[in-house]
């Protein structure tokens, strides 16, 4: 039996001890999980280091302080998340008890990604804890010396049974994707997201692809330029460029594409300073593989503003490249690195037409001071996810939900929809053995009469507005004084009183 198969195997051993299930059992997996990002935050910056050159204020950045923000919100919310949902019942179900309850899927498999090795890969693990799943844990092997620090840290801290770490690389992956799961969390590119797809479906297993793309950023012309290329700017070069939902490319009007290249230029030097390579909060390309794949990005278009690179350090200068054509090779995959090509457009309806021909990306950025332009830009699009007038944040917000749609992937995470996601969410109806005669209706012979009773029951619908609402609490006070009055006179109809709960049952549901 293979190291991965182990791993997979003892991840369900333990969950079948049900051990993962108590709520106070979760509770304290992330409390503890929460203990090791206080810590071990040196041990966890001097990786990211190494891998990435993020500073150690950076690396909690945009690293380890969302998912501290993270597990906090799952401790104190965990008991409402996971509590059963009640849901609206109809005429036949009004006896009923119709409720919905989260229930664990099994073992997850969370394959993370490189460019935020932690947070891409301890987010969806929070919302597999909270959700009382196993989980395997697969660290991208291209970040080395952070794989290494996960697979010594996460087993002091966290159930070493119920969330193994399994590092190594394309092997080591595949060898686990041979095994089942109940659920796939990747991470990555659409390239390899197909592979994943593929294997997952030998057992219908179900999955979340967080994928990329080119996400477009289109800048009115009318807007505050200075301060919409400050923060596309930051967007941009965070990470280097190694950014998800980094701003791929501008699209803008002509007419201020040297304004805006010259803000951006600006920008660069405020954050930066004038030697980008010697400042400590600009990172490197993760390898030399991926610097050539960029550097070779550049080649047919014309360089505004840096270009120049030094690929026994990978570095990559913050780059911007002017009157880029749809046809140039930069704008034929996603960069994922520090370029930003500008290609003009003669506006806002050719920018829509220029986005909606390429496969939908994982976020769009609109700038601009007049809300019909955004309106536009987010009703005649689709993507991810849809930001005016800044980028990125939205990864920061819990209670929006973070994902793709079409090539930039499928499913969703964050907050309370990370729990969701990696939960089942069981329809539950709990009926009596009693009030037989309403079911009538339904068993054989079947005739017309009872055809009509049903289609009243199931179709039938009722919208009392405010006067109704008040007749109705009117009626209900009636009716509860009628009661009183029968228990007091001592009466024993039981039609009466049955009649009577009914009437006092369907009018608390309607008014309800």
């Amino acid at each position: 039996m293979s190291r991965e198969q182990q791993a997979v195997a003892r991840a369900r051993k333990a969950f079948e001890t049900g051990r993962s299930r108590p709520l106070e059992y979760r509770i304290i997996q992330l409390k503890n999980l929460q203990r090791l990002f206080i810590e071990r935050q040196k041990e966890i910056s001097d990786a990211v280091k190494k891998d990435l050159n993020k500073s150690e204020v950076g690396t909690q950045l945009y690293e380890t302080l969302g998912l501290e923000g993270e597990i906090s919100l799952a401790i104190r919310k965990l008991r409402e998340w996971a509590a059963p949902r009640p849901v609206e019942k109809n005429l036949l179900t009004l006896s009923d008890t119709v409720y919905i309850q989260p229930e664990p899927l099994g073992v997850v498999l969370i394959i993370g990604a490189w460019n935020y090795p932690w947070a891409v890969t301890v987010q969806p693990l929070i919302g597999a804890i909270a959700a009382g799943n196993a989980a395997v844990v697969k660290p991208s092997e291209v970040c080395v010396h952070t794989a290494k620090v996960m697979e010594d840290l996460l087993p002091l801290y966290i159930d070493k049974e119920l969330y193994p770490v399994v590092t190594g690389g394309v092997p080591e992956t595949q060898e686990l994707l041979r095994q089942r799961f109940d659920h796939i969390f990747y991470t990555g590119n659409s390239t390899v997201g197909k592979v994943i797809m593929e294997a997952a479906a030998k057992n219908l297993t179900p999955l979340t692809l967080e994928l990329g793309g080119k996400s477009p950023c289109y800048i009115d012309k009318n807007c505050d330029i200075s301060i919409a290329c400050r923060r596309i700017t930051w967007g941009k070069y965070t990470n280097c460029g190694q950014t998800c939902i980094a701003p791929d490319y501008i699209l803008c009007d002509p007419s201020i594409q040297d304004r805006v290249i010259e803000e951006v230029k600006k920008s660069i030097k405020d954050f930066y300073t004038e030697k980008p390579k010697t400042c400590p909060d600009y990172g490197r390309i993760i390898n030399q593989r991926h610097f050539k794949r960029i550097m070779a990005l550049v080649g047919d278009s014309a360089v505004a503003a840096g270009g120049d690179g030094d690929e026994s350090d990978c570095f990559i200068a913050p780059t911007v490249l002017r009157d880029v054509k749809p046809d140039a090779k930069v704008m034929q995959e996603e960069i994922f690195g520090p370029l930003l090509p500008i290609l003009p457009v003669s506006g806002l309806d050719e920018a829509i037409k220029f986005i909606n021909k390429r496969e939908k990306p994982l976020v769009l950025y609109v700038f601009s001071a007049d809300e019909k332009v955004i309106n536009r830009m987010r009703d005649e699009t689709s993507s991810g996810g849809f930001l005016a007038n800044d980028c990125l944040v939205h990864f920061s917000v819990s209670s929006l939900p973070f994902g793709g749609v079409g090539n930039s992937g499928m499913g969703c995470y964050h907050g309370k929809f990370s729990f969701d996601q990696l939960s089942h969410l069981r329809g539950c109806l709990i009926k009596k053995l009693k009030m037989e005669g309403v079911n009538n209706m339904r068993y054989p012979p079947h005739t017309p009469k009872k055809l009509g009773c049903a289609r009243f029951f199931i179709l039938k619908t009722f919208d009392l507005g405010w006067v109704g609402r008040m007749l109705l609490l009117a009626l209900m006070a009636v009716v509860a004084a009628f009661v009183l009055q029968v228990r007091e006179t001592q009466a024993k109809s039981k039609k009466m009183l049955l009649f009577l709960f009914v009437c006092l049952f369907v009018s608390f549901h309607v008014f309800s």
